[in-house]
């Protein structure tokens, strides 16, 4: 039993002892078993109670980034097309 060969690897050493003696030994016999503290219950609502602002404060950061890359795309394509529709019309015969 106290081989390092057959010691579980999720479970440090120095706490098996302690979770092993905090149990009836003829029901459980070190079985040990794990559960979420109160504090981590709750892992993810902190996180969406900020996700608007944080959400905000990322896409103004970036905005003027996005905004501008989208009105050079659109006047490029309006351009292109413009070009493409003039050039059709002078080989129209």
């Amino acid at each position: 039993r106290s081989r390092t060969l057959m010691a579980r690897s999720d479970v440090s050493s120095h706490m098996v002892k302690w979770w092993k003696g905090q149990v009836s030994t003829k029901v459980m016999d070190g079985q040990i078993t794990r559960s979420l503290s109160p504090y981590e219950q709750a892992a993810v609502t902190p996180w969406l109670k900020t996700f608007p602002k944080r959400a905000y404060d990322k896409f103004m950061d970036s905005a003027v980034y996005w905004l501008g890359a989208g009105a050079v795309t659109i006047g490029t394509v309006i351009w292109a097309d413009k070009a493409d529709a003039a050039q059709d019309f002078s080989h129209r015969y």
